[in-house]
C-alpha cells in the first residue's frame, strides 16, 4: 500500500466517519458502535491477526454494517442496514453448513486424484495428505475454508487442474446467465400478459383453456419433455441443433474464443433490458396507454436497432448468430416451461386484486377498463411475479443443472453437477456458494422493489 492509500484509508476515511458520529450522533450507543467498527476497521486494514474475524475482507463488510447500527436511520435505509446484516449472518452459516455437508461425504480427494504410482509410496502419500491438509481436525479445515472464501480464494479444481476455482466460475457463469436471462424474461413477459388477460376475463374459454395449458406445462416432467423437444425440432425436424452451445467447425480459425463472444452477448442483453426499463420509466410519467405503449416499444426497437448496428459492424455477427441458434431449443423449452407458472400466479393475484376496493371505486369514477386492468390491478398485482422474477434470476445459477445436462450447455448447472459426481469438492463448493451469494442478494432486491412498486408499502 503507498503512502497515499494509507492516507486515504487509514487517516481521511475513519477521520469522515467520526466527523459523521460527532455531527449526527445522539446516543451513546453510536460511539459504541463506532468504536466496535473502527476497531474492525483497522484490524483489517493492518492485517492485525486478533482483530479480525475469519479474514480482513471479512472485517471490511461488516465494519460498515456495525458502524450504521449507530444511528436512527430513516425507513428504507434502515431496512436495507438490517437486511444487509441479516444476509451476512445467512452467508456465514450457508458457506458452514455447505462446508460440513462436504466434510460429511465418505472418503477424501487424495484417492481420487493423486497418482496410483503416489499412493503405492506410503511416505509420499503421507507427506501429500498433509499437505492437503486430510488430517487435520475439522476446526482447522473449517477456519482454513472460511478464510479463504472471504479472501475469494476457492482454490484449485481437481477435474480441471490447473485452473482455478474462480476462473472457472467466471468462464461457466455467462453462459448460464445469457440463456436464462434470455428465456426468464420472455417467460415473465409472457406470464405477466396473459395472467392479467384471463384474470380480467375469469370464467370464459380463453381462461379455462390458458389455465389447463398452464397447470399441463407447470406439472410436466422437466426431463421428459425436453426430450421431447429434442426428439421433435433437433433429431426429426432438424431446425435446431441436437447439443452444445457452438460449431466446433465454425470456429476452428476464428479470430477471438467463444468466450469473447458470449460476454459481449451477455452486455448486449443487459443493454437491451436496460433501454426496456427506461422505456418504463418514460412510460411511467406520461397519461394514455397509447402513449406508454408507444413510449415502451420506442425504446425497446432502438435498442435492437442499436444492437444490430453493433453486431454488424464488431466482425462477431455471424459467430454470435451461431451462439444464439445453439440457444433457441433450450430458450423455448425454458419459456414454455416458466412462463405457466408465471401466468397462474398472475391470474391468481389478479383474482384477489380486481376484489378490492379501489378497484370498485374506479369502476364507479367510469374508467375505462383497461386504464383500471393496466394502471391499478395489474400493478398491485404484479408484486408477488416481481419475487420470484428477481429470485428465479438469482437460483438459476444452479437451477439449470437438467436443462444444461439436457442440452449440454457447458455452464454452472452442468458444471456443478460434473464437480459433485466427480468429487470435485472446491469446484462443487464454489458453485454452491456462488449460488447462495446471488440468491441472497436477490432477496434484498426484491424487497427493495416492493417500496417502488407498491405505495402503501413503508419500511
Amino acid at each position: 500500500m503507498g503512502s497515499l492509500e494509507l492516507i486515504l484509508f487509514a487517516v481521511v476515511v475513519p477521520l469522515l466517519g467520526v466527523y459523521f458520529s460527532i455531527n449526527k450522533g445522539k446516543k451513546p450507543s453510536n460511539y459504541i458502535f463506532l468504536a466496535i467498527s473502527l476497531a474492525l476497521y483497522y484490524g483489517a486494514l493492518f492485517n492485525v491477526k486478533y482483530l479480525y474475524l475469519f479474514s480482513p475482507r471479512f472485517n471490511f463488510i461488516i465494519a460498515p454494517i456495525i458502524y450504521f447500527y449507530g444511528f436512527d436511520l430513516p425507513g428504507l435505509a434502515k431496512f436495507i442496514r438490517n437486511r444487509t446484516a441479516q444476509i451476512v449472518l445467512l452467508l456465514v452459516i450457508y458457506v458452514t453448513v455447505v462446508f460440513f455437508i462436504f466434510l460429511a461425504m465418505p472418503g477424501d480427494y487424495t484417492t481420487k486424484f493423486l497418482d496410483p504410482k503416489l499412493m503405492r509410496n506410503p511416505e509420499m502419500y503421507e507427506r501429500m495428505k498433509k499437505l492437503f491438509g486430510v488430517d487435520d481436525p475439522w476446526y482447522v479445515k473449517y477456519y482454513k475454508h472460511m478464510r479463504n472464501f472471504f479472501n475469494l480464494e476457492m482454490g484449485i479444481s481437481f477435474s480441471e487442474y490447473p485452473k482455478k476455482v474462480e476462473e472457472i466460475i467466471a468462464e461457466r457463469l455467462p453462459r448460464t446467465l445469457f440463456l436464462f436471462l434470455a428465456s426468464s424474461v420472455l417467460s415473465f413477459l409472457l406470464g405477466f400478459d396473459l395472467g392479467k388477460r384471463i384474470a380480467w376475463r375469469r370464467g370464459g374459454l380463453i381462461d379455462k383453456t390458458a389455465t389447463f395449458v398452464g397447470i399441463v406445462f407447470w406439472t410436466i416432467f422437466t426431463p421428459f419433455y425436453m426430450l421431447i423437444l429434442i426428439w421433435l425440432f433437433a433429431v426429426t425436424l432438424r431446425w435446431f441443433p441436437l447439443s452444445g452451445f457452438v460449431t466446433p467447425a465454425k470456429w476452428f480459425n476464428a479470430p477471438f474464443s467463444a468466450q469473447a463472444v458470449f460476454i459481449k452477448l451477455l452486455w448486449t442483453e443487459f443493454f437491451l433490458l436496460i433501454m426496456w426499463i427506461a422505456g418504463i420509466v418514460v412510460a411511467s410519467r406520461l397519461k394514455t396507454i397509447k402513449a406508454k405503449r408507444t413510449a415502451v416499444w420506442s425504446f425497446i426497437i432502438a435498442g435492437i436497432v442499436l444492437a444490430f448496428v453493433y453486431w454488424s459492424t464488431n466482425g462477431m455477427g455471424s459467430y454470435a448468430l451461431d451462439i444464439i441458434y445453439h440457444l433457441a431449443l433450450p430458450v423455448i423449452a425454458l419459456v414454455t416451461l416458466h412462463f405457466a407458472g408465471d401466468m397462474l400466479v398472475m391470474r391468481d393475484t389478479m383474482l384477489e386484486v380486481i376484489k378490492e376496493d379501489y378497484i370498485t371505486t374506479a369502476r364507479a369514477k367510469g374508467l375505462p377498463d383497461k386504464v383500471i386492468r393496466d394502471k391499478h390491478a395489474a400493478r398491485t398485482a404484479l408484486l408477488p411475479l416481481m419475487t420470484s422474477f428477481v429470485i428465479g434470476l438469482a437460483s438459476t445459477v444452479s437451477g439449470g443443472v437438467i436443462t444444461e445436462t439436457m442440452f449440454s450447455w457447458k455452464g454452472m448447472g452442468l458444471t456443478l453437477l460434473e464437480a459433485t459426481t466427480s468429487q470435485d469438492t472446491p469446484l462443487a463448493i464454489g458453485c454452491l456458494v456462488f449460488t447462495g451469494v446471488l440468491v441472497l442478494v436477490a432477496h434484498l432486491v426484491a424487497d427493495v422493489l416492493y417500496a417502488f412498486l407498491d405505495p402503501r408499502i413503508r419500511y
